[in-house]
């Protein structure tokens, strides 16, 4: 599991009379959330823990002072021990390995941050046990609007006394207890302090466990929580069972912006439930049903109400076991959503002959910027369909058309897409039976001067290619400028000595300023060419990852 590390950046803001304790802890980033709850991360420097006090701070007491101080160099040699920085009003200590000591001197730490907004102990094991020493010292950092708790392996014992410390934080705004699956069964004990005007807006309880019951008392919770913009269930199968009271409870989450129920076990009476509380979320940016594979056919009756979700920007429904008429349905839905910039139907392979109509409807979807159609079994009319839409998305940063077979020998119907893509960024063809005339035609795209903003380009597994035509690629891929990431990797079951044209791809490595990933598995070179492979990394000394032949 991946984890996006979640930093915030100094706004330079200052306090009359601040303490010395705090200036390392100014300004937060707690307020500045995107619309679509992610945050991005932003490097800071550490503000100067030792610098001179301050003019108004002469008058403390000396020996109040001296105490200051030395607890103000404990706490940054305890953070530089975990090659962590103290940014702004932020203690992210996410996946330092804190052992017990540490977590003791974390504690130790609590009382001289009053200000800290944000705290981070994410995915680190020993926490399990001890949180009920933190949750102590809760009421000395009020302030607190970030906790994130996830994969911690927190014990029953932990779980209540989080729930009885998160009254002495009332202005909690995020709350992540992931991947911790004794908060299943026991989600009442940690949000039953949460009452009516809670400035809760983001709850994320990936993967804990939940049963029927916690989603019955989610279901009843939600209307209090009028400030919530972010509820992630995913993978919680139990919770199915109490889908009617979850339902029943959305309909008081106006404000809600991103729902997220990944892989619950809906099924076909799911759609029909949630179908009727999105008529209330008019605010909803994001809506993911993906990995739901008893989903197919829920669709048939019940999409009407999803165009009522006006603002939807992302819309996930990879795995979902799709069948025709859930297609045919969602044709008259989709494209209405004006708004519409991700769409995942990847691995519905029943799309391949029945989504003709709804591809070809893409086209009036003028803001979308990721399409991902990838193993959907595409048939010839559909690709065709999907080519002649996607003239028309001008926006398109992110396209992934792998494992479509029918895509190999038939890219020029691409060509006026590629040539138009002025944002494109992501471009996937892994295993789609290219040959070369495809790669030619794709080396000519780029040798004009297209696909100029190009980072990250897949064509992976596609053993068909013969050398003249990798030559042809590698000799024009130079003048993808910012391209970062290539495959060129063969299947798992295939083994290829490299040809001649391994060396016009080295030169052009000598052009992509950006490049940090170029994977070539089961590609062999032989002697020669590990050399001049040994040569360039010792001559251009870059952090370049060549991934090739058995070995890396």
């Amino acid at each position: 599991m991946s984890q996006t590390r979640k930093k915030t950046s100094s706004e330079g803001e200052t306090k009359p009379q601040t303490s010395t304790v705090n200036k390392f802890l100014r300004g937060s980033k707690a307020e500045s959330r995107k619309q679509n709850n992610d945050l991005k991360t932003t490097d800071s420097q550490p503000s100067d823990w030792i610098q001179k006090t301050a003019t108004s701070e002469t008058a403390k007491p000396l020996g109040l002072e001296m105490e200051l101080r030395s607890s103000m160099e404990k706490n940054e040699h305890f953070l530089q021990k975990l090659g962590k920085k103290a940014v702004n009003k932020c203690l992210d200590l996410n996946n330092c390995g804190l052992t017990t000591a540490d977590m003791k001197e974390m504690v130790a730490l609590l009382p001289f941050l009053p200000d800290l907004e944000e705290l981070d102990i994410s995915w680190n094991d020993f926490v399990g046990g001890t949180l009920h020493s933190i949750t102590q010292q809760m009421h000395l950092v009020s302030k607190l609007k970030i906790l994130r708790l996830g994969s911690c392996r927190l014990t029953t014992d932990d779980v209540q006394a989080l729930g009885e410390a998160l009254e002495m934080i009332p202005e909690l705004e995020e709350l992540n207890l992931s991947w911790n699956s004794k908060v299943g069964g026991n989600l009442p004990l940690i949000l039953q302090k949460f009452q009516k005007g809670s400035k809760i807006q983001m709850i994320e309880l990936v993967d804990c466990s939940l049963t029927s019951e916690d989603g019955t008392f989610l279901g009843q919770l939600l209307p209090m929580l009028q400030s919530l913009e972010v509820l992630d269930l995913s993978i919680n199968r139990d919770i199915v069972g109490s889908l009617n009271s979850i339902a029943q409870g959305l309909k008081s989450t106006s404000n809600l912006k991103v729902l997220k129920l990944h892989s619950c076990g809906l099924s076909q009476k799911s759609v029909k439930i949630l179908d009727t509380a999105f008529r209330y979320l008019g605010e909803l940016r994001k809506l993911d049903l993906s990995c739901n594979k008893d989903l197919g056919g829920g669709f048939e009756d019940s999409p009407a109400q999803l165009v009522m979700l006006k603002h939807l920007q992302v819309l996930d429904l990879h795995q979902c076991s799709l069948t025709a008429d859930d297609v045919m349905s969602l044709t008259q839905v989709i494209p209405l959503l004006s708004n519409l910039q991700e769409l995942d139907l990847s691995a519905n392979k029943k799309m391949g002959s029945s989504s003709e109509n709804l591809l070809s409807r893409l086209r009036f979807l003028p803001a979308l910027k990721s399409l991902v159609i990838n193993n959907c079994a595409l048939e010839s009319e559909t690709f065709t369909a999907l080519a002649e839409a996607s003239v028309h998305l001008s926006a398109l940063e992110v396209f992934d058309l792998s494992w479509n077979k029918c895509v190999g020998g038939n890219l020029k119907l691409l060509l006026e897409t590629l040539k138009l893509s002025m944002s494109l960024q992501v471009l996937r063809l892994s295993s789609c039976s290219l040959v070369t005339e495809d790669v030619a035609l794709l080396a000519s795209v780029i040798q004009t001067g297209h696909l100029a903003k190009l980072q990250k380009l897949d064509l992976s597994y596609n053993d068909s290619i013969c050398d003249a035509g990798w030559t042809m690629f590698c000799q024009n891929v130079r003048f993808l400028k910012e391209l970062i990431e290539l495959d060129i990797s063969l299947r798992p079951s295939n083994f290829r000595d490299c040809g001649q044209w391994f060396r016009h791809l080295l030169y052009a490595v000598t052009k992509l300023p950006q490049i940090t990933e170029i994977g070539m598995k089961r590609w062999i070179l032989p002697a020669s060419q590990e050399e001049e492979l040994e040569c360039f990394d010792q001559d251009k000394k870059r952090g370049i990852r060549f991934d090739h032949g058995r070995f890396q």
